[in-house]
């Protein structure tokens, strides 16, 4: 039946049998007077409250129960919302990473393909022992490519030929602009105004004119040079002229010269040489005839070795007469 029911029972039992024995009891205590009754327990009452009690409580644990019920009822719910969400971003990053693993592989096979294609373009046959090297389609080869440096020689991007000197001159003029500056050789069938700066060769069929400044050989069909610094031979099919202001530092080649600037170095011409008043000449000079003008200064031989007449031969005619 249950706690209380049980309780109720045995209450029952134990008021019934003390309820007899309690009268007598009083009744031998004194005889001087009535003795009052003990009031009566209400035993329906107390058991019916047991029973409200027992109901209350009952009620309240179905209250605490439904109330966690609906909490993990919430709990649940929220679980199963996380779960889904962590499944949607577990698939989301299969999703990136089957993507990424597809560009690797591209990228992989991209390399392979690219590294294959630099192997077969470096790849360069080479002889496997002294026998091959010394083979006679190797010796050939070798012959011909030689052959083929001595047709055409190839200098700062352009293509000098062996045979530039018997091109036919232009009439065209290049030029080398002031503030230019220019690093390597120059050939041109032309002539040539200098005004910037060259370190290197010059090869000029035509007239070279310079006012700059020239670190190197030049050679032309005439040399005109004005204000300039020339550091390098000067040859010349014709004349060269030095004008004031100018100072070179290199031997003179030419069929004729006049002198008006500063040279250190020899003048080799075929022709007559004029040192102007101005000249200042620190080296021999070879030439048909000289012409020293007042106030020029020369420190070296002269020798007119291409002069007609040979002074050696004209007195050793004398002695034999």
């Amino acid at each position: 039946m249950g706690f209380f029911s049980e309780l109720k029972s045995d209450l029952s039992q134990a008021v019934n049998t003390l309820m007899p024995e309690d009268k007598p009891e009083a009744e031998s205590k004194g005889g001087n007077g009535p003795v009052e009754a003990p009031k009566p327990v209400d035993l329906d009452s107390m058991l019916n409250r047991l029973d409200d009690i027992k109901l209350d409580e009952a009620a309240e644990r179905k209250e605490d129960a439904v109330e966690e019920t609906a909490a993990a009822e919430d709990v649940a719910e929220t679980l199963d919302e996380v779960a889904d969400e962590a499944v949607e971003t577990i698939d989301e990053l299969k999703d990136e990473i089957e993507e990424v693993s597809e560009t690797v592989d591209e990228v992989r096979e991209l390399e392979e393909k690219i590294e294959e294609q630099t192997q077969e373009e470096i790849k360069v046959e080479e002889p496997k022992n002294a026998l091959e090297a010394i083979n006679p389609a190797h010796i050939d080869k070798y012959v011909a490519d030689k052959n083929a440096e001595t047709e055409m020689i190839t200098r700062n991007g352009g293509i000098e030929t062996m045979d530039f000197e018997q091109q036919t001159p232009t009439d065209e003029v290049a030029s080398i602009t002031e503030g230019m500056i220019v690093k390597g050789d120059i050939a041109t069938t032309g002539s040539l105004e200098l005004i910037g700066k060259i370190t290197g060769n010059i090869k000029c069929l035509g007239k070279l004119n310079i006012t700059g400044e020239i670190n190197g050989d030049s050679d032309a069909a005439e040399v005109y040079a004005e204000s300039a610094r020339i550091t390098g031979e000067i040859k010349s099919k014709g004349s060269v002229k030095v004008g004031q202001s100018t100072v070179i530092v290199g031997n003179i080649y030419g069929s004729s010269a006049v002198i008006a600037g500063a040279v250190k170095g020899d003048i080799d011409v075929h022709g007559p040489v004029v040192l102007d008043t101005t000249a200042i000449v620190m080296g021999n000079i070879k030439s048909q005839s000289v012409q020293i003008n007042n106030g020029a200064v020369i420190e070296g031989m002269c020798s007119q070795a291409y002069a007609d007449v040979n002074p050696s031969e004209f007195f050793e005619g004398l002695k034999n007469k």
